[in-house]
């Protein structure tokens, strides 16, 4: 049975213009691997409501699980809460037990809990909240969407929370075997070796080190005696190139 499959949704102006990096990808796809949950795509989408909705509509229908990043806070421009409501037809306000959440946070929540800081307590109905343990602001997860911030170590707490809900499969295993030879000198070799596998992935990453152009050739797959057999007649390939 193959893997279940999901998709990232990055979202926010700040990433597209290059101010603020992505890691939260890298993050979500090293942990989806080690569980067996296949990351097939990648979006960034801007803070523009009608492509956040059609983005969420279109990864939600293809892929088992949907995670989103950015775009929950206390600002105008955090507008992802709002767009995964229209994207499946349901209302949103203010969550009693979001409120208490956030309320438990600030030492005068009657003062400090603001109209701003309440915009984190919107949530889609019929939604269930993901846990926050760093700013108390929760996510949430409505169908198989799973809502989070878009600052890196509140993702990757929110992600702690998230993962033992999920039901993984195979972890997905990788070897890497280096060839001192240009992708162009190996290319047809890998061709044959990648039609006799079709269960694995191979990957060619070319290199320069120490003024050595070379290609690191990554298999991955599911299956230990598979690969520990690909990893075999890789380093044969080497030897016969040497």
């Amino acid at each position: 049975m193959p893997n279940p499959t999901a998709a990232m949704l990055v979202i926010g102006d700040e990433i597209l213009s290059g101010r603020t990096q992505d890691t939260n990808t890298n993050h979500i796809a090293t942990k989806l691997t080690e569980i067996g949950i296949d990351l097939r795509e990648v979006r960034v989408v801007g803070d523009e409501p009608a492509d956040i909705v059609a983005a969420v509509n279109a990864l939600r229908s293809r892929f088992d699980y949907v995670f989103t990043s950015g775009g929950i806070g206390p600002t105008h421009d955090d507008i992802t809460a709002d767009c995964i409501a229209e994207a499946f037809g349901v209302g949103i306000d203010i969550r009693e037990d979001a409120r208490a959440i956030l309320a438990s946070n600030y030492k005068n929540p009657d003062v400090d809990l603001n109209e701003a800081r309440l915009r984190m307590a919107r949530i889609p109905d019929g939604a269930d909240l993901i846990d926050n343990p760093i700013s108390k602001a929760p996510g949430f997860r409505i169908g198989n969407v799973h809502v989070m911030a878009g600052v890196p170590l509140i993702f990757k707490s929110m992600m702690e929370s998230v993962l033992p809900t999920l039901t993984g499969g195979k972890p997905l295993l990788s070897i890497t075997v280096r060839f001192n030879a240009p992708e162009g000198e190996i290319a047809a070799l890998l061709t044959d070796l990648v039609e006799k596998n079709p269960d694995l992935s191979f990957g060619s990453y070319p290199f320069v080190r120490d003024g050595v152009l070379g290609s690191d050739v990554v298999v991955r797959g599911t299956d230990v005696d598979k690969l520990e057999q690909a990893e075999q007649s890789l380093a044969r390939l080497v030897e016969e190139l040497s």
